[in-house]
């Protein structure tokens, strides 16, 4: 038998073997009309292969190459049936782990648990998750506590996944424990999730003790390290304030104070007006204030610590609302983006009975579905950007470890946190000091002073109080639209959340979001000497929300949630041009809609190039404006300006490596020359510095996700201000040609001039022969294990396409 060694701290836990049944029964009709999801590369995420390892791998890729001419044909071929209960399926297989849980498998391997008592659902759900991803339940359960306690300069996924371990002090799961208590203090609805997640951990010990796999019992300080790694991964933001610090310092000592803030300001795009948002009304929030006492400025360069980098993603949510579908019903096409691995960081999973209905997207180690579908309604997420974690500046007394607060010299607090152990490495002891803000990262000068930096997360230690608003999915107590936002203004990680049902569209953006003092610019780290410390949290009112808006539909690709919700200090895409505008131009084109035609915008749009449907345009008009330099380059626009006209696609349709159209080439090979023509005459030497902060362009890749990050809307609303067309929030000053059309224009013709050059002694002179490498592109399941690769797409891993036709009476 297979057997996993774990070095993990033992902790034995009271187990809830009976709960009484919820006063609800569980629903016994489904009313999708529609209900298809997809999750590759398969359910089976054992180290033994199966039939299910890699089947909707070959499904998920099949819908690629249709780009927007998806029928409802392709729908059942490219997509699995997602019902509650097997529908037409029929049972692969049938187990009983213990008296009162039954476990079913679909032709897909999709588990369909049923238990008679809310703890018999959560045992039958951890016996699954051990079934499924027992191994990387293994690989992580102790990394995962490091995510819970935010220690830097460590990636918790990395070192799982490359056969690293973590031991944890007696001090990390006393941490851990405190949220225990947290729930506690919910009272009788925390207490029945508590006695949740101890039977989801009973199961999963169970189903390591039957199969003689060696390894510590489950806990619940396990389902919460777990928690805490899906919110730090996917639901946090911020703390890139030290970076920007530096970098606005540089421009200080470049431009002047003025002038150096001011070409900030371009670049942050905080709240550019012409940046499209999901809902209209205007929600204000993170907005700097006209004068920042409070935010420092750290001397260039002089910050020494752990870097920490903001996560991509490439989430989308597609909601049609009644008025807009064909047949007066939502629909709903949706899903996040949480990376391809093998084993899936993801499965499916259906939990029903004792109150539970429900099926979707499920994470190793946390016992309910996340983003999924109940009875009459479906729900799903993307991650919102919003501003949870800030940076705080440390005024240091007497010596590194003590600093200055309200007025008092304090010692920082020592956390061993405990041992670190990676393969042909030695042990590493893992501990950091703390102030009242949270753990200190590193050391930086102020005006040559040496100060400390630290970092405050507002979901730190509570990370398990998401789970209330899950159970309440789980269980079908959401009735309607304006019980599910005010459910979800109850999670405080910074997601966006999608609801359909058989009338209402919805969306609220979620977050346990600081209400920062006056006086702050929210992009620059925060003086910690207590006067600028938080001032509580958003309210429900002041979030971003919306139910059956008058556009009739909702969209959203990781896009501003409304107008003046700021951008947060990590976040430089919320400018004049976003991914978001392909799925709107394509919603666009019809009335009304269908599932096949709302699939077939998804599908486009994520095989689109961004850089040529909204930028190449102005760049063009620039272009003609005067001749081109060479036939060369004058060949090279040609065939990106045929590229255009034919969709933008990047696919590859005869799979030989190669990308069809050989604009591509000369686009990929053009941007950064392109892009640095434009701001470069301004940004001088510092340009290279603004790209290491933010990327020129975030090009398609193995991780699938593409054109979050770039420079986009600077290009093209510098361009249309130099060509002297109407812009809403002009830069303080023209940045190409500084200002001038012709030396602007010479400069791009040199761009492409030299990137043509390129291609022509790499690939010969015709610009019709020219191509782009389509297998670089191509996505992979990390960490290599499965040799499989999928043709590149822009679209979430999980994906569900739902429609109902009515509703469970209530």
């Amino acid at each position: 038998m297979r057997r996993l060694v774990v070095v993990a701290v033992v902790v034995v836990a009271a187990l809830a073997l009976l709960l009484s049944p919820l006063e609800a029964a569980s629903p016994k009709r489904d009313y999708a009309s529609v209900a298809w999801s997809i999750l590759p590369p398969g359910e089976n995420g054992s180290l033994t292969f199966n039939r299910n390892t890699r089947d909707q791998a070959a499904r998920y890729d099949g819908l690629t190459p249709l780009a927007g001419n998806v029928t409802p044909r392709d729908i059942a071929r490219y997509f699995k049936p997602a019902p509650l209960g097997l529908g037409r399926d029929r049972a692969r297989s049938r187990e009983q782990p213990r008296r009162g849980v039954t476990i079913v498998r679909d032709t897909f391997g999709v588990a369909h648990v049923t238990g008679k008592t809310e703890a018999d659902v959560a045992f039958g759900a951890g016996w699954v998750a051990a079934a499924d991803r027992g191994a990387l339940l293994q690989l992580l359960r102790g990394p995962a506590r490091l995510a819970a306690l935010d220690v830097s300069g460590v990636d918790p996924l990395q070192i799982g996944l490359s056969g690293g371990s973590f031991v944890p002090s007696p001090e990390t799961e006393a941490f851990l424990s405190n949220q225990i208590d947290a729930l506690r203090s919910l009272g009788v609805k925390g207490n029945r999730i508590l006695a949740i997640l101890r039977a989801y951990a009973a199961g999963v010990t169970r189903w390591y003790r039957v199969n003689d796999v060696s390894a510590v019992p489950f806990t619940v300080k396990d389902v919460i390290a777990f928690t805490a790694l899906i919110g730090s991964r996917f639901g946090t933001n911020g703390a890139q304030e030290v970076r920007n610090s530096m970098f606005l310092d540089a421009l200080s000592k470049r431009f002047g104070a003025e002038d150096g803030r001011r070409i900030f300001v371009d670049l942050r795009a905080v709240n550019d007006p012409e940046s499209p948002s999901t809902v209209t009304g205007t929600f204000p929030y993170a907005l700097p204030d006209a004068t920042a006492p409070g935010s420092v400025l750290v001397d260039d360069g002089s910050y020494v610590g752990a870097a920490l980098d903001p996560q991509r993603a490439a989430s989308n949510a597609l909601l049609i609302g009644a008025k807009r579908s064909q047949n007066g019903r939502p629909l709903l096409l949706a899903g996040p983006q949480v990376g391809y691995f093998f084993p899936g960081f993801l499965a499916e999973m259906e939990l029903s009975g004792a109150g539970f209905s429900t099926r979707g997207g499920v994470f190793p180690g946390v016992p309910f579905v996340l983003f999924g579908r109940g009875p009459d309604f479906a729900w799903s997420a993307t991650a919102s950007q919003a501003d949870n974690v800030d940076l705080f500046v440390e005024t240091l007394c007497e010596d590194d470890r003590h600093y200055l607060y309200r007025g008092q010299c304090e010692a920082m607090r020592r956390f061993v946190v405990g041992t670190l152990t990676r393969p042909g490495a030695p042990d590493q002891p893992v501990s950091y000091d703390e102030t009242t803000h949270g753990p200190v990262l590193g050391y930086a000068t102020v005006g040559g002073r040496r100060v400390a930096i630290s970092m405050q997360r507002s979901t730190r230690g509570r990370e398990i109080l998401a789970t209330p608003a899950l159970y309440d999915l789980n269980t079908a107590r959401v009735a309607n639209a304006t019980q599910f936002v005010r459910t979800m203004n109850s999670v405080e990680f910074g997601f966006n959340w999608f609801y359909a049902d058989d009338r209402d569209i919805a969306f609220f953006s979620s977050g346990r979001l600081p209400r920062r003092a006056p006086g702050l610019d929210p992009a620059l780290p925060t003086a910690g000497t207590g006067e600028y410390d938080w001032r509580g949290f958003l309210s429900f009112a002041n979030h971003a929300r919306a139910i059956n808006p008058p556009s009739g539909v909702i969209l959203n690709w990781n896009n501003r949630p409304a107008r003046d919700v700021g951008a947060a200090d990590s976040n430089f895409t919320y400018g004049s041009v976003q991914r978001v505008e392909l799925l709107t131009a394509e919603i666009a084109k019809l009335k009304k809609h269908t599932p096949a035609s709302v699939l077939s915008a998804m599908n486009k749009a994520a095989t689109q190039d961004l850089r040529l449907l909204q930028v190449w345009p102005v760049i063009r008009e620039v272009l003609r404006t005067g001749p081109a330099p060479s036939s060369r380059a004058e060949g090279a626009v040609g065939v990106v300006d045929s590229w255009l006209s034919t969709g933008g696609s990047r696919l590859d349709r005869d799979l030989d490596g190669k990308i069809d159209a050989p604009g591509a080439a000369v686009l990929d090979a053009a941007w950064p020359g392109l892009a640095d023509a434009v701001l470069a005459p301004i940004l001088g030497p510092l340009t290279g510095r603004f790209a290491a902060l933010h990327l020129r362009s975030n090009n398609p890749g193995p991780g699938g996700s593409a054109y979050l990050a770039g420079w986009y809307g600077y290009v093209e609303k510098d361009l249309r201000t130099t060509l002297e067309r109407p812009v809403l929030g002009a830069y303080s000053r023209r940045y190409c040609g500084i200002g001038s059309l012709a030396v602007c224009r010479q400069a791009l013709w040199a761009a492409l001039d030299e990137a043509a050059a390129r291609l022509a002694g790499a690939q010969g002179d015709d610009p019709e022969r020219w191509r782009a490498d389509a297998t670089a592109e191509r996505i992979r399941f990390v960490p290599g294990l499965l040799p499989d690769t999928m043709r590149w797409t822009n679209r979430p891993t999980f994906q569900q396409l739902m429609s109902f036709s009515g509703r469970s009476p209530r």
